[in-house]
């Protein structure tokens, strides 16, 4: 058996070397597609609870209209206000429904928090104003 040529045994070394850069490169692409998938499911995610939001606080704008009135009975507004902390029927997880009436002026506001955002974290907010005239 013939020796090896050093030419020949530098240009195996080569070879090996490039298929361990080209890995690394393809590990830190898949990385990052992977974490551009995490962010995009979070956005999507905080945006359905925005839409929510504003689905269960027109709900209560809608009854407003319906009643020609901003001073809802309070059972109307307390069930509204535990359908919108219950995230099995559509509400919002961590949320607090509330409706404060000035004049022919209603304020209705749902606040959430993500379930998977920390405690001390600001609720995100959702307001809106209904006047009747």
């Amino acid at each position: 058996m013939k020796p090896m040529s050093p030419r020949r045994a530098l240009r195996r070394g080569v070879s090996l070397l490039e298929v361990l850069v080209s890995t690394v490169l393809i590990s830190v692409g898949l990385i990052g597609v992977v974490s551009l998938q995490a962010q995009a499911v979070q956005i999507s995610v905080s945006a359905e609870d925005q839409l929510r939001a504003s689905l269960l606080a027109n709900e209560l704008a809608s009854e407003m209209w319906a009643s020609r009135t901003v001073n809802l009975p309070a059972a109307v507004t307390d069930a509204w206000a535990l359908r919108v902390a219950d995230t099995t029927a559509g509400g919002l997880p961590n949320a607090l429904g509330s409706v404060t009436v000035n004049g022919n002026t209603a304020r209705i506001t749902v606040a959430w928090r993500p379930v998977t955002a920390p405690a001390a974290q600001e609720r995100h907010r959702f307001v809106t104003d209904v006047m009747l005239p």
